[in-house]
């Protein structure tokens, strides 16, 4: 399965930026990327490991449970 980056901007709007095969490829983009954004810049670039283009849109889409604290 790739790996794709995403620049994931304001409002659950998604770019696909990238496409690789092995993931050090795909962090050394997506870093690369990252410390290229201008101060100001919304966006956050994340990497998905998924099937396809719209698995990894769905699975950044999804909204996760907080980790319980040590209590629970």
């Amino acid at each position: 399965m790739p790996y794709y980056v995403f620049a994931v901007k304001p409002f659950a709007q998604l770019e696909m930026l990238a496409e690789f095969s092995a993931f050090k490829e795909a962090s050394t983009h997506a870093k690369a990327l990252r410390s290229a954004q201008p101060a100001g810049d919304a966006a956050r670039i994340k990497v998905m490991f998924a099937d396809s283009p719209l698995a990894a849109e769905d699975l950044l889409l999804q909204v996760r449970q907080a980790a319980p604290t040590g209590d629970e």
